[in-house]
C-alpha cells in the first residue's frame, strides 16, 4: 500500500471536493492517503520542491513544475464569468491601480498573474496571507487587496467595494471559464497510479455533489464564519462541470491563458496540458 500525500488548501471549496476522500465515502486502490492542508501559496512553494506526491497548484504554477508534475482531469477550480477580484476601501479608478499598493496571495497564483496581465504597469505589491487581504486593505497596510476564495461574495459585507473583476474581464475577451487552480499528480508516481488517483477524485467529487448537505456541513469548517447558504453558493460556483473534468472547454482554457501569459511575456513557455 502506498501512501499518497495530497496537498490542499483548507478552503470549503477544497474541503467539499476533498470530504468523501477524507472520511472514508470512497478510496483509491493501492493508496494510503494522507491530506495536508496548507494555503494555496503554500502548496505552489511545495509543488516546486516536489515534495507532494498530490497538490493542488495554482494553474500560474503548473508552469514552473510541470516537468515533474501531471495535471490531473478532476479537481480543477474555474469561474465562468467570476473570478479574483480587486477591492478597496472605496472606489479607485482603474488608471490609478499601478500607483497603488495592492495585497496579493502569492506573487505565483494565477490571481497574481491575471493582474499582471491586465494592467498596464505592475504596481507596488505586498503579500499576504489570503484570508487576511481583506483586513489588510480595511486597516490601510494596502489601497487594494486581490481577493481569491469566499471574499469574492463576502466583501461588500467587509465594508470594501470591488474596483476591478478579473473573471469579468476574461470572459468578456475569451468566452471560456477561468481556469484558477489544479491538482496535480507527481509524474514519477506512473500511469496506473495516476488513474486510479483521478478516479478517486472523481468519485470524491461525485459523492459530494449527491450528498451535499453533508459535505456543506464538513466544508463549512473551513468557512471563516459564512453561513451556510453563503458555504453553498460559493462551493457550487467553484465545484463545477469543469471540476469534474476538464472537457475540451477547460482545456482551451488553460491553453488560452498559458499562450497569452507566454505572448506577454509572464511565462518562458506553453506547459503541456496532458491531463489524465
Amino acid at each position: 500500500m502506498q501512501t499518497i500525500r495530497i496537498g490542499h488548501s483548507p478552503d470549503p471549496d477544497d474541503a467539499f471536493m476533498f470530504y468523501a476522500l477524507t472520511a472514508g465515502k470512497v478510496s483509491i486502490p493501492g493508496a494510503r492517503v494522507e491530506h495536508v492542508l496548507e494555503d494555496i501559496e503554500s502548496l505552489n512553494r511545495r509543488a516546486r520542491t516536489t515534495e507532494l506526491e498530490v497538490t493542488a497548484v495554482s494553474a500560474a504554477t503548473y508552469v514552473l513544475v510541470a516537468d515533474r508534475y501531471r495535471l490531473m482531469d478532476a479537481g480543477a477550480s474555474m469561474g465562468k464569468g467570476y473570478g479574483p477580484i480587486l477591492v478597496a476601501r472605496e472606489p479607485i479608478a482603474e488608471r490609478e491601480i499601478s500607483e497603488r499598493v495592492v495585497a496579493i496571495p502569492g506573487s505565483h497564483t494565477t490571481a497574481s498573474l491575471l493582474l499582471r496581465m491586465y494592467l498596464p504597469e505592475e504596481p507596488p505589491l505586498i503579500e499576504v496571507a489570503f484570508d487576511k487581504i481583506p483586513s489588510a486593505v480595511l486597516e490601510g497596510q494596502a489601497d487594494l487587496g486581490l481577493l481569491i476564495h469566499e471574499g469574492q461574495i463576502t466583501h461588500e459585507a467587509m465594508g470594501l467595494v470591488k474596483v476591478l473583476d478579473l473573471g469579468e474581464r476574461w470572459q468578456r475577451e475569451t468566452g471560456l471559464p477561468l481556469p484558477l487552480g489544479v491538482n496535480v499528480m507527481r509524474r514519477d508516481l506512473g500511469e496506473p497510479m495516476h488513474r486510479a488517483i483521478s478516479q478517486g477524485l472523481r468519485d470524491s467529487i461525485a459523492w459530494a455533489h449527491a450528498n451535499v448537505d453533508e459535505a456543506l456541513e464538513y466544508a463549512m469548517r473551513y468557512g471563516r464564519g459564512i453561513d451556510k447558504e453563503t458555504c453553498r453558493r460559493f462551493v457550487l460556483m467553484y465545484v463545477n462541470d469543469y471540476t469534474v473534468t476538464l472537457g475540451a472547454e477547460g482545456r482551451a482554457a488553460l491553453e488560452r491563458l498559458f499562450t497569452k501569459a507566454q505572448q506577454q511575456g509572464l511565462i518562458a513557455a506553453v506547459p503541456p496540458i496532458d491531463a489524465i
